[in-house]
């Protein structure tokens, strides 16, 4: 029988120092345990768990750059390879300072359970640097990933490990990474996801993870019989994930009244049009200006969204960034129904508010899955050398999101008749890796 606190005592002693980690892994396992203990007893004697939560493999290494001065800089680059038992490693790339090995490893350790519930076959990874691309010039960005990617070159490949973009690494950033990639390698491959259109890539992919979150959320809604038209929608962030969430609520029928960045929130009370979204993506991180072109919007500086009266929130900007109090003011607001655009951006104290209001919780290794679900649809069209319309392309991703929809409810749905879909994707992930787990012997 496994014990949920000794088990939680042997990662953070093999893991110290590690907090997201250490928060990634308790979420899962408080779901993993009971049922392990009650009808897969034999995955605690093959030690599935301990071995789920080792990485197979992380990779450090130096990056050395010149700036635009000449002045040699140094960085540090990542990659954690958690887990290939369904197919080779998949994840995304992150350049921010805030990168360590803690988060890259509650990342990848998430991957894996977001990319078995997809049903396509690739295992789960993440990597990346502390390099900020924030302030560098277009040359010192391709000097940093062609340096980069000197080193990460010998440790991926299309049937190895397949990255992505994340948060700092864009369209701009994987083409010099697969542009040096090649010109190592000396071949033309699906080694990158996140690829442009003309060079590989996928239609749809940069919308995916915003476009995915709101057929999860959709579906929520459908299961009681009700639409998103009308629902007010508040949601953090305003990258791509934020920017094709709203664009997606909008031609829904919602009405979206928040966006946001570390510099503060906009709310507008009237709600975003499309020609609304497309001035503040020409901001960029100025948001604070929104409100001069139109005054039916305020500037919060230093503040998150959740204070604002809505149906439904999304956070879709970074991890942790809801919290209890967060939380228990959506709540009293209101709020029925929270979807993660974001990787964990709810503290455990925040889901467990949520779930005691018994509103509709959905986790991001679910709801934001559309992201690397069009990654693995990409992986697949460059292996028959293909490229499918955006038509296509958008309905298997509608096709996929709908049935995440129905393995977290499958095995989220309570005595009560509530529907836990944090224990649903974390079980219907956990049985499909397992299983395959098992199946190969001890690895």
């Amino acid at each position: 029988m496994l014990n949920l606190k000794n088990f939680i005592d042997y990662v953070e002693k093999q893991n110290p120092n590690e907090p997201e980690f250490l928060q990634a892994v308790t979420e899962v396992v408080e779901d993993l345990i009971p049922y392990i203990n009650e009808y897969h007893p034999e995955y605690a004697d093959l030690k599935i768990l301990e071995r789920l939560v080792e990485p197979e493999r992380v990779v450090s290494f130096r990056v050395a750059w010149l700036d635009d001065q000449n002045n040699i800089q140094v960085n540090r680059g990542y990659r954690v390879q958690m887990n290939s038992a369904i197919g080779p490693y998949k994840g995304g790339l992150r350049f921010s300072p805030t990168v360590n090995l803690s988060i890259l490893k509650f990342l990848a350790f998430e991957q894996v359970f977001k990319n078995a519930l997809t049903s396509l076959p690739i295992g789960g990874g993440k990597g990346g640097s502390n390099f900020d691309p924030k302030g560098k010039s277009d040359n010192e960005i391709m000097r940093f990933c062609q340096s980069f990617m000197t080193e990460l070159y010998r440790h991926i490949g299309a049937e190895t490990d397949v990255p992505a973009g994340d948060i700092g690494v864009g369209g701009r950033e994987i083409g010099y990474l697969f542009g040096q990639y090649k010109r190592i390698q000396n071949n033309f491959t699906g080694v990158l996801t996140g690829k442009g259109v003309q060079w590989g890539g996928s239609y749809i992919r940069p919308e995916a993870t915003g476009y995915g979150l709101l057929y999860f959320v959709q579906s929520i809604f459908e299961n009681n019989d009700e639409t998103l038209d009308g629902k007010v929608v508040s949601i953090s962030g305003a990258g791509n994930v934020a920017f094709y969430a709203a664009e997606k609520a909008l031609s829904f029928g919602a009405k979206v009244i928040t966006l946001s960045n570390s510099t503060g929130t906009i709310y507008d009370k009237d709600g975003f049009t499309h020609e609304k979204l497309v001035y503040i993506a020409k901001l960029g991180r100025n948001l604070a200006e929104f409100p001069e072109r139109y005054p039916s919007a305020t500037f919060h500086a230093g503040q998150k969204p959740w204070q604002f009266v809505c149906d439904i929130a999304l956070p879709c900007a970074t991890q942790n960034e809801l919290d209890q109090q967060d939380a228990t003011t959506l709540i009293s607001n209101g709020c029925i129904c929270v979807a993660e655009g974001a990787n964990m951006p709810s503290t455990a104290e925040a889901i467990k508010v949520f779930h005691d209001a018994k509103i509709a919780y959905a986790p991001g290794k679910a709801a934001n899955a559309g992201g690397v679900a069009v990654s693995g649809l990409e992986m697949s069209q460059n292996s028959i050398g293909q490229q499918w319309s955006s038509s296509k392309v958008d309905e298997r991703l509608k096709h996929i999101m709908a049935n995440i929809y129905k393995t977290c409810l499958r095995y989220g749905k309570e005595k009560d008749g509530y529907i836990n879909y944090l224990k649903g994707a974390n079980l219907g992930g956990f049985i499909k890796v397992a299983e395959s787990m098992k199946a190969q012997g001890v690895l």
